[in-house]
């Protein structure tokens, strides 16, 4: 799938995600009608649908069955967040997190040699698992960043680009990109997508993704926790 080819079918786009995304965390995933599903067996133990731009029938059926259990969640992939808020006050929802995006990158864009540290105190890990690509950089025994990535079809899924608060702003996360995006390139991916909080986003776009659209998290949980976190 190309990259032009996924913005204009965004449900099959958010299909792959979520396979590429379920892959990297282990997780079965399932269909709720025509919308993916995963199951979050290392935190909530609950269902998560995910779901773009549902018809006003489509969401009320969806947000009663997320309603039935506040650990459940529905993921809204939409251009028009405002809209789906509203309709998730009138269904006894909560939005639990409204600031992540879906972006995009064309990966022969990318720059997919392996890439190396100028730090000597500082290593670089990358191995595969269960068709999981892993990259990690050490300090000594400790991780200072991460990330994973699982391929669907010929798009890359990047999952989990974490750098640990003593290490940020050292080129770190782009390094860790490169990483993966090297063990990937013998696959033959196209595309690769990924969900990125406020932090990641201006980092992606400086690496060339775009934004296709806007993520809301919904729940009946009142605890107030961002479930983007986790």
């Amino acid at each position: 799938m190309s990259p032009e080819t996924a913005v204009e079918d965004i449900t099959g786009l958010l299909e792959v995600w979520v396979a590429g995304w379920a892959g990297c965390r282990g997780y079965q995933t399932a269909k709720e009608g025509r919308f993916p599903a995963a199951l979050r067996a290392d935190t909530s133990g609950e269902w998560e649908v995910f779901a773009s731009e549902p018809t006003d029938d489509e969401f009320a059926t969806l947000a009663a069955r997320t309603a039935e259990t506040p650990a459940r969640v529905l993921t809204i992939l939409t251009n028009d967040p405002s809209r789906y808020a509203a309709m998730a006050g009138r269904q006894g929802l909560n939005v639990t997190s409204d600031s992540q995006a879906m972006m995009i990158v064309d990966m022969e864009t990318q720059d997919a040699e392996d890439p190396w540290l100028s730090d000597d105190d500082l290593s670089l890990a990358t191995y595969e698992r269960d068709g999981v690509y892993y990259a990690e950089v050490l300090s000594g025994d400790a991780v200072a960043a991460g990330g994973r990535a699982f391929v669907v079809g010929d798009t890359a899924v990047f999952d989990k680009i974490i750098t640990q608060p003593a290490f940020q702003r050292r080129g770190l996360g782009s390094l860790i990109m490169r990483a993966l995006a090297a063990q990937a390139s013998g696959r033959g991916i196209r595309t690769g997508l990924l969900l990125a909080s406020v932090d990641g986003q201006k980092l992606y776009s400086h690496l060339g993704w775009s934004t296709i659209a806007r993520v809301l998290m919904l729940s009946a949980s009142h605890d107030g926790s961002d479930l983007s976190l986790s």
